[in-house]
């Protein structure tokens, strides 16, 4: 595909799209819970408790932990990442990011310190759910959006906007939608 984004119209989602969530999810699972016998591949999908043989309640623990930032371990950004939207952020500021957390906590601070954007270049919204991402883009303006959830995927397109899915193991479903493996590959669809 030749380049077709606007940079003023693009948004990203934040988890396995910039932060490498689920890598800190295993390091958290191996560390403070002896967990060591799953690897990244072995989550295929996004409903944790369908795909690991993990105790309910020690996933709804770690995920606690990851959205409160109550953990040791370090979140990374996913590589790639930090390069291409500092790039975006020269062509249009502020950058545009939707979660579903339920509230911002330390991801806020995180990407300031992980991105090399001012803070000021950091527009971060948290929904609290999947579905209420369509209409917060709808308000902004938004046509295109890069997320790794494959549901909200779907309700995107029905909500008319575009979705761009990074590519994840537990998205690897068949899906109409433009694809990208790596952030390379999206600053390509890009018109810088």
């Amino acid at each position: 595909m030749s380049a077709m984004i606007d940079p003023s119209s693009v948004a990203f989602d934040i988890d396995g799209v910039i932060a490498d969530t689920m890598t800190l999810f295993l390091d958290i699972a191996r560390d403070e819970y002896n967990i060591r016998h799953i690897r990244y591949q072995d989550i295929r999908t996004y409903m944790l408790e369908e795909c690991l043989d993990i105790d309910k309640k020690i996933i709804h623990d770690i995920v606690v932990k990851l959205i409160d930032g109550n953990y040791s371990a370090v979140l990374k950004p996913i590589h790639g990442a930090p390069d291409v939207l500092g790039r975006l952020g020269k062509h249009h500021s502020p950058v545009l990011f939707v979660t579903a957390r339920p509230h911002l906590g330390p991801i806020h601070q995180w990407m300031t310190q992980e991105l090399p954007l001012e803070p000021q270049a950091i527009d971060i919204i948290a929904t609290g759910s999947f579905e209420a991402k369509s209409d917060v883009l709808k308000s902004r303006g938004i046509s295109y959006f890069v997320e790794d959830r494959l549901d909200t995927c779907f309700l995107l397109k029905d909500a008319g906007i575009t979705p761009i899915l990074f590519k994840q193991p537990w998205n690897r479903q068949q899906h109409p939608f433009i694809e990208v493996s790596t952030w390379q590959e999206l600053e390509s669809l890009i018109k810088w």
